[in-house]
């Protein structure tokens, strides 16, 4: 399958698993020159090119949109025209009307779209999810997620207020897929309203909480931005309770900070003892035999599954519908700051389906 990538900060290290995993990035765009230069050396053969438009002309099954947080949906619209599959990262739309546009061009396309959402396929989400998948955890009532880094003040003070970066122009509340998207995944819900509040009320911009009520009646909080405490499962922390029990990451350095606590309370287990279980993810080997390091597994798992799409029409892993939702949280979350925390419907751009 012949792939192009567009953006070659974080598209060059997609890129290179890829090929590694067996699909051919035959093109690679940036503006950078420098950029340009790297994705040479790193994907020999491939054709590099400055505007992702001319990716438009090339013969590609694929694309990966990997450039500007907030500038992905008119390319993903582009490319689904031409009936190339997209595999697109971070924000899916920056507002309703945008959300919109892409759900009718996905659903009148010949390809799929699909959400890079690394952080549903990361190990201790996956831990998560399969045990309310089985029916432990019961009724989920209150899901917390958190993605936060630890970072010194001055450094986080230049990052959110530099005009020439994505972080200082987009709204605090904007990326918040790395949350949300897991939480959609966990409870098969839609996000129905949210109630955003700034951190700190002298910095507002440093980091929000999102209170989302879901479509099946459960709440979840969200962390976004920097503080101190960044988890070392990739700065990613879930929390998921149920009627019958609870599962969460461990808060843990290393390696443990992978595994997943499950606590089930002595009324809701047969022999009426409450139980408290730490499980390990298993290693995610590629079929050479090769260990994928932990922070990888997440990326890896993505770019397994935009493969079993392009190459055997398999479902997206992150389908459009539940992208556009998450991203269109992080956008009523910048108009309920705006409104000074009031809550606010999250504008879905199609029927809310129930549950």
């Amino acid at each position: 399958m012949r792939l192009g990538v567009v953006g070659l900060r974080q598209g060059l290290h997609l890129a290179v698993w890829c090929r590694r995993l067996g699909l051919d990035v035959v093109a690679a765009c940036d503006r950078d020159p420098e950029r340009r230069a790297a994705a040479r050396a790193e994907l020999p053969g491939v054709t590099p090119v400055e505007e992702w438009r001319e990716l438009l002309d090339h013969r590609l099954d694929g694309v990966v949109l990997a450039g500007g947080f907030d500038g992905h949906a008119p390319q993903a619209v582009a490319f689904l025209e031409r009936g190339v599959h997209v595999l697109s990262e971070t924000a899916a739309c920056v507002d309703a009307a945008e959300g919109a546009r892409l759900v009718a061009a996905a659903d009148a396309s010949t390809a799929t779209y699909s959400f890079a959402e690394n952080y549903v396929a990361h190990p201790h989400v996956r831990l998560v999810r399969e045990a309310a998948d089985a029916g432990e955890l019961g009724r989920i009532s209150l899901v917390e997620a958190d993605y936060l880094h630890g970072m010194a003040p001055d450094a986080v003070t230049a990052l959110v207020r530099d005009p020439s970066h994505w972080r200082g122009r987009i709204a605090p509340t904007a990326y918040c897929t790395h949350t949300l998207s897991p939480v959609l995944a966990l409870t098969g819900a839609w996000p129905v309203e949210v109630t955003a509040f700034p951190v700190d009320g002298a910095d507002p911009r440093v980091a929000v909480v999102l209170v989302v009520r879901l479509s099946s009646g459960a709440l979840a909080v969200t962390r976004h931005g920097f503080l101190q405490g960044e988890p070392d499962s990739h700065w990613s922390w879930i929390s998921v309770r149920g009627a019958e029990a609870l599962a969460e990451s461990v808060r843990a350095p290393g390696e443990r900070a992978w595994s997943v606590r499950v606590r089930t309370e002595a009324w809701a287990s047969p022999d009426g003892r409450a139980r408290d279980e730490e499980r390990v993810p298993a290693p995610l080997t590629l079929d050479g035999g090769e260990v994928v390091p932990r922070g990888a597994e997440g990326t890896v798992r993505v770019l397994l599954a935009f493969r079993e799409t392009l190459e055997h029409g398999a479902a997206p892993l992150v389908p459009v519908r539940q992208a556009v939702a998450a991203s269109l949280v992080g956008v009523a979350g910048a108009e309920s700051l705006a409104r000074g925390s009031r809550p606010v419907a999250v504008p879905l751009p199609w029927a809310r389906p129930e549950g």
